[in-house]
């Protein structure tokens, strides 16, 4: 392993904790709004307090587009100041997603006004950052999930607008905007650090493929990239993209993120029976660490149910591995690490999927319950990757040293 690894990374934990944020219009139209449903605004310094036993000191929060600007260029900070008064007191690192699925009331990624909008966030979120925080590192994500978030809305009318076949518009209209946020963060702060976070899937040809069947699977597979590609300037130049707006690649990496392209069956992550189709994680990360060459996160994995403790050590092996092959991997989030309810059903469905469950109460928010096999999951992978981390470090230290 080099020393380039660690080399730059401005994270205080190599471990991560998320905390759900979505803000967005959900299939029924309804808004939602999972910092208050969860509880974690109400309960934010308990819920940070939670986090010492297990040596998590970075979080990525949301400030909620759509709470903050009710009015077009008029902007409300006050929750946000109250989640970053909390970050201060528990000496919580907090990056901030400025549009994590929702937008105001009056956009969508196809209004002809979205991507001024959008900047003029940007540079009112730095502002306003910086007069709580005149020092210190600010990382943010602009846009969460462009490539998720273009099939929802524009394919599956899962969200706003509300589209079939509109997915190629809807991204290029979130990618200008996300390319104008870019422009518009680091013209009011050069030093502010950029995570992008994109999900990493692997699709694959059905068995005894035809020649358009194993087209068809490269190209979903590659579509992938799309994001990523339009923000560095390799595709769609004239929406002035650039090779260093792509900063830290965060990437995002459910049980589900592989699958048959003619089925969209599932491929198993536990492999059994086993399937040559399927990619190891540490794979996955290679790929796109060669096609960018940037510094990775993994900026969201998460299992719901009772899988949760093999998953994680599942993560953490392949996170090695990753490690050893020098792959520049900077940290991994577990998101969400607090349960959260479905978008279109969360009166009735939590995922199960957070190291605390929710305990639901008539007359306050959720009671958090460590889930335990989980927490002891945690514990032994962060063991697991501990000797790979240390050798990192050390690596760096002599570095710096010589």
């Amino acid at each position: 392993m080099t020393a380039s690894t660690f080399a730059g990374s401005p994270f205080q934990s190599f471990w991560m904790g998320g905390y759900e944020c979505t803000d967005q219009l959900n299939a029924f139209g309804h808004r939602v709004d999972f910092l208050t449903t969860t509880g974690h605004l109400q309960l934010i310094n308990e819920d940070y307090q939670q986090l010492a036993p297990f040596g998590i000191r970075t979080v990525r929060e949301g400030i909620r587009w759509s709470q903050v600007e009710k009015t077009p260029y008029t902007y409300d900070w006050s929750t946000v100041q109250h989640l970053l008064e909390a970050g201060r007191h528990q000496h919580i690192q907090q990056i901030w997603d400025l549009c994590h699925f929702g937008y105001p009331d009056d956009l969508t990624p196809l209004h002809p006004l979205f991507a001024r909008r959008f900047a003029h966030l940007c540079r009112a979120f730095v502002a306003f950052y910086r007069s709580q925080r005149p020092e210190g590192e600010l990382i943010v994500t602009p846009i969460n999930e462009v490539s998720f978030m273009s099939w929802l809305g524009g394919d599956a009318r899962g969200t706003s607008p509300y589209c079939v076949g509109q997915g190629w518009e809807v991204k290029y209209g979130l990618m200008r905007a996300y390319i104008e946020g870019v422009a518009a963060l680091r013209e009011a702060d050069p030093s502010i650090r950029i995570l992008t976070t994109e999900p990493l899937v692997n699709v694959v040809p059905p068995l005894n493929a035809t020649r358009q069947d194993l087209r068809r699977a490269r190209e979903i597979h590659e579509s992938q990239y799309q994001a990523m590609d339009m923000l560095t300037g390799r595709m769609c130049p004239e929406l002035g993209g650039r090779p260093e707006y792509l900063d830290i690649l965060g990437l995002n990496f459910y049980y589900d993120n592989q699958w048959d392209s003619h089925t969209n069956h599932r491929l198993g992550w536990v492999n059994e029976p086993y399937d040559a189709r399927w990619r190891p994680l540490h794979y996955l990360l290679g790929q796109a660490h060669a096609r960018y060459g940037r510094p990775l996160v993994l900026s969201e994995t998460s299992h719901p149910g009772l899988d949760r403790p093999h998953w994680i050590r599942m993560v953490a092996e392949e996170c090695a591995e990753a490690l050893r092959q020098s792959i520049p991997l900077w940290g991994v989030c577990i998101y969400p690490i607090l349960d959260r309810p479905d978008w279109d059903f969360p009166e009735r469905e939590w995922h199960r999927s957070g190291l605390w469950d929710a305990e639901l109460c008539p007359d306050g928010p959720p009671r958090r319950i460590l889930h335990e096999p989980y927490a002891a999951a945690l514990l032994e992978s962060q063991q697991i990757l501990a000797p790979e981390l240390q050798l990192a470090e050390i690596s760096l230290s002599e570095l710096t040293m010589a």
